[in-house]
């Protein structure tokens, strides 16, 4: 026990030096696998500065180069729901679509201000999962089928509330249970910071490990809180994990993006279907 806590020490504060964290059995310099996934709570484009700048938002997004990234926050949250990014710039300077969703207004973006954009690969299937809880809160549930095989990325934005945030990760393991087998990513602002038994998102186990991937990426000035996560099933999906932290991401957001590597190669083979096959057994 007290090894694994002297890892996830050692594994935070060089998070915070903003240095990867190699997952525990894999190769320690961090090999970039096939894809390169992000999330990033864009804090509606408004800055640690107070200064609304969705230009900027965009200019952090490219600097992260994702070849798949989630954003939170990204619609207006009352009156007409607009959304508050130029998709088209970004498609033309990031060379990244909007997953094709129904949105709450003609002028949104999002679906409870989640939004999944896409280098490249074909999207199979899109699910808009309405969450349970005290406030309004949803995921998208995205199939795709990129040039390494299939994926299935959750795009989450949970609640404010810990018994809110365990009722929506046991609607986020509900929806999987009822989907075909395939690698999974839970990807998105998951609003928890605690770690171990305390922790809402304990009850995404045995699916996802939510210790194994965290590193502090809030407050952006000095990210000292987990709130944003990558999780990987099964678990050699996830090679490495690193806070985005540079000069404008500081200033851009409160929340600074997280940054993965992936292998699906790797879950795709024996070794991780047998890992997604023991994790099926472990269900209820």
């Amino acid at each position: 026990m007290a090894s694994s806590h002297s890892s996830l020490s050692a594994g935070i504060f060089a998070a915070i030096r903003g240095k990867r964290v190699s997952l525990a059995g894999r190769d320690p310099a961090g090999a970039r696998g096939d894809t390169v996934i992000a999330s990033y709570n864009i804090h509606k484009c408004v800055g640690t500065d107070s200064r609304f700048d969705p230009g900027r938002t965009t200019e952090v997004i490219g600097e992260i180069g994702a070849d798949i990234i989630a954003l939170q926050e990204v619609d207006q949250r009352f009156g007409e729901r607009a959304g508050l990014l130029d998709l088209e710039r970004l498609h033309r300077e990031c060379h990244l679509i909007s997953v094709p969703i129904a949105a709450f207004s003609s002028k949104g973006h999002g679906w409870h201000g989640n939004v999944l954009l896409l280098r490249e690969g074909a999207v199979a299937k899109v699910h808009q999962l309405k969450l349970p809880g005290v406030e309004p809160r949803g995921a998208l549930v995205v199939d795709l089928d990129l040039k390494a095989g299939p994926l299935r990325i959750i795009a989450a934005h949970l609640g404010l509330l810990r018994h809110s945030r365990a009722r929506q990760a046991e609607a986020i393991l509900t929806a999987i249970r009822e989907s075909e087998e395939r690698p999974t990513l839970l990807i998105g602002d998951l609003n928890e910071w605690r770690l171990g038994r305390r922790s809402a998102l304990r009850f995404l186990s045995p699916v996802f490990d939510h210790a194994a991937t965290a590193v502090p990426s809030f407050p952006s000035r000095f990210p000292l809180l987990a709130l944003d996560r990558v999780m990987g099933s099964p678990p050699n999906l996830v090679t490495a994990v690193e806070v985005h932290n540079t000069q404008l991401a500081r200033v851009a957001s409160d929340h600074l993006p997280v940054k993965a590597y992936i292998d699906l190669k790797a879950a795709l083979s024996g070794e991780g279907r047998a890992a997604n096959k023991a994790v099926s057994a472990a269900q209820p």
